[in-house]
């Protein structure tokens, strides 16, 4: 049987008065930083919190609640417990302060060879009793116990009072007002010189609000998990949406007729600083039936899933027109009737090109998108862009078509407009028109890639891009 109080031990002294103050002021202290701390936390987030600003915020209350808990435990400590009389006709009356420092934690003591019972006035306002009414014995206290938790205390009594367990656990109350309120009991038996059980003595703490707070953090920790989950779920399958319909990330795209008077072409996707999103960015070279090619890069507005599979319909939208002979000018109207008619209306911008490999010829068209640049004998240039407005912004939109003569050793650079690191920088393209020379020493459009992504790959960005580099053959 493990050990028990005896009812002859030596009571323990109570601790300074001095040392307890000091205990006080330190967890005042840190009570008022981290109370300041949340204030803070609340303020900056505002009135729209998200799922980890919510979990945050219920881990600074939760530790409020405790240093206000530790507060007032050390100043009962200090005061010291206002014990009943054993007879309550002869207790004068006295109203519950359910808000003061003294209310949080009470106690008990049931004499089991008389049948009386002992309780401090903390009890009898944790339980929500009347003062003038007598302390519940053992056998009546299951009375303002839930229903659902009464097997618990009586399972806890027991094993206290028959085998000398401790008692360590936690049930519902529910009181005279009908509130239901959650509290904590810790006990044990006291043996008399026989070594027989002669009472039982506990303590019994309101951890309602505690156990609130807890509650809070353990909904907003999940939620947040559930989001982080969700997001994960999203990111992965917009990435192999993208995966899935865009040509290699990097490197050359192999068109089925290479040799000195086909194109060299190559590309690179460029991801945002912020990993996580996965915008609408394009860029596709495709070998037509007519021995044309399509060049085209583009970029939907926004991120994620519903992006990703809109930017997925675009370009296969753009795949289609262009196999059945459409041109540029004509494909982007039919774009943006597209982009009209969708469920969820957006923006998005578009450069669409048809080369001629035997007239050497480009007729390009353009919704709202930077204009290709032309480098060419170390310098370079951008093309005067042809009327066109972005996709989506105004229902039957007309777009104007351009075309350009092109020589061998054109080195054609496209590219969207998430190219620039940080907004606010020097315009792209004026940063890669000053990469002429370097373009004009490159051996291929891998390299010409290569150059851009050094000059722009590195520092934070904002967007996701890409860049589609065309060199033309000799």
């Amino acid at each position: 049987m493990p050990s028990h109080v005896f009812a002859d031990r030596p009571a323990g002294q109570p601790p300074e008065r001095g040392t307890v103050d000091a205990l006080i002021d330190q967890t005042r202290r840190l009570l008022g930083d981290v109370d300041a701390v949340r204030r803070e936390s609340v303020d900056s987030v505002g009135e729209a919190p998200d799922a980890e600003a919510r979990w945050q915020r219920a881990l600074y209350e939760l530790a409020v609640h405790q240093l206000s808990d530790l507060d007032r435990h050390l100043a009962q400590l200090r005061e010291g417990p206002t014990v009943r009389e054993a007879f309550p006709a002869q207790r004068p009356a006295a109203d519950p302060q359910p808000d003061s420092l003294l209310s949080r934690v009470g106690s008990a003591d049931w004499n089991l060879l008389t049948d009386e019972a002992i309780w401090t006035e903390e009890l009898y306002e944790i339980l929500g009793r009347d003062p003038g009414s007598p302390a519940l014995t053992l056998d009546e206290l299951p009375a303002v116990v839930h229903r659902d938790d009464q097997p618990k205390l009586t399972a806890m009594v027991t094993d206290c009072l028959i085998d000398g367990k401790p008692i360590d656990g936690e049930f519902r109350i529910v009181r005279q007002d009908d509130t239901v309120r959650t509290v904590h009991m810790m006990g044990e038996p006291v043996l008399d010189a026989d070594g027989s059980t002669a009472s039982m003595w506990a303590v019994v703490r309101d951890v309602s609000e505690l156990r609130r707070s807890q509650r809070a953090v353990s909904e907003t920790r999940d939620s947040l998990q559930r989001q982080r989950h969700i997001a994960q779920t999203e990111h992965r399958l917009a990435v192999e949406l993208q995966e899935a319909v865009l040509p290699p990330r990097r490197g050359s795209l192999r068109l089925r007729h290479g040799g000195p008077q086909g194109l060299d072409v190559a590309a690179q996707y460029l991801p945002s600083s912020a990993g996580d999103l996965i915008g609408g960015d394009w860029y596709d070279a495709l070998e037509l039936p007519d021995g044309k090619t399509l060049l085209t890069v583009g970029d939907l507005t926004g991120h994620g899933v519903a992006v990703a599979s809109g930017m997925a319909m675009l370009l296969g939208a753009v795949r289609g027109m262009a196999v059945c002979g459409t041109p540029p000018a004509e494909l982007l109207g039919r774009l943006g009737e597209l982009l009209d008619n969708a469920v969820q209306p957006s923006l998005g911008s578009a450069l669409c090109c048809r080369y001629d490999p035997v007239a050497r010829t480009l007729a390009w068209a353009q919704a709202g998108h930077p204009a290709p640049l032309l480098f060419r004998d170390g310098t370079g240039r951008a093309l005067t862009p042809p009327e066109g407005v972005l996709l989506g912004a105004t229902s039957g939109a007309v777009y104007g078509q351009a075309e350009e003569q092109l020589r061998g050793g054109d080195v054609l650079v496209l590219h969207t407009d998430g190219l620039v690191p940080r907004r606010g920088e020097k315009a792209a393209a004026g940063r890669l028109l000053a990469l002429a020379p370097r373009l004009a020493e490159a051996h291929d459009a891998q390299d010409c890639v290569r150059v851009v992504t050094d000059e722009f790959g590195s520092g934070e960005r904002d967007d996701d891009a890409c860049v589609l580099v065309v060199r033309i053959g000799s």
